[in-house]
């Protein structure tokens, strides 16, 4: 006598049936519509960030782009005196210390805004935040990402009271504000971490940039 086949579904263990649940539908991951570095471009020219939109970096373990532009009188003071960009963090942290505020070299970027280019807005949210607290942060997410309820619920309230900015990207690379930043918000002040993120950006600023060596 020829066995019953066994429905796929159904699984048999220690000659009793047991249901077996399928597989759930795999939803495939949202997708950018263009580079990092192109939308950071695109959103910080919708922002008014006025300033050089350097390539997507590491810094504070998150992956940023950063909106700066150079103190030219600044640098120009630096390099006569021989002090380029310096990338020693236990170096940096000592430029705080009050018996060295004297003779510290002073800053020579000034950080306009940092923007976090995400997939969705949980990963962009917390490579955005931690720069909010010295200034300007956006994050740019692709417009499908904002259509939905856990955006709205979870998102935007916390999105405001970071006092970041929310800018959207379309499948064919258009952007748009969804949510503007705040200005108003309590900013720490210039401590160790702050003048190590000035001395990176000022690094990769005169990567990217001609500057001249005799700049006034």
């Amino acid at each position: 006598m020829a066995a019953t086949p066994t429905p796929h579904n159904i699984a048999v263990t220690g000659g009793t049936k047991s249901s077996r649940s399928l597989p759930s539908r795999v939803v495939p991951p949202l997708e950018l519509p263009a580079s990092v570095d192109e939308l950071a471009r695109e959103a910080a020219a919708l922002l008014g960030w006025d300033g050089v939109v350097l390539p997507e970096m590491t810094m504070l373990g998150r992956k940023v782009c950063v909106v700066a532009r150079l103190r030219t009188d600044v640098h120009a003071e630096r390099i006569a005196m021989g002090f380029g960009p310096v990338a020693d963090r236990a170096t940096v942290d000592t430029w705080t210390w009050p018996e060295f505020a004297g003779t510290a070299p002073a800053a020579a970027a000034e950080i306009i805004g940092v923007i976090a280019v995400g997939r969705h807005w949980r990963t962009a949210m917390a490579s955005a935040v931690p720069f909010a607290r010295y200034g300007e942060a956006a994050m740019v997410l692709p417009s499908p990402a904002v259509l939905t309820e856990d955006y709205v619920v979870n998102c935007l309230p916390r999105a405001r009271a970071y006092g970041l900015a929310v800018v959207t990207a379309d499948p064919n690379a258009m952007i748009d504000l969804d949510l503007e930043g705040r200005t108003e918000r309590v900013l720490l002040d210039e401590d160790p971490i702050s003048r190590w993120m000035n001395e990176m950006v000022y690094e990769h600023l005169l990567a990217v940039t001609e500057v001249p060596a005799d700049v006034d």
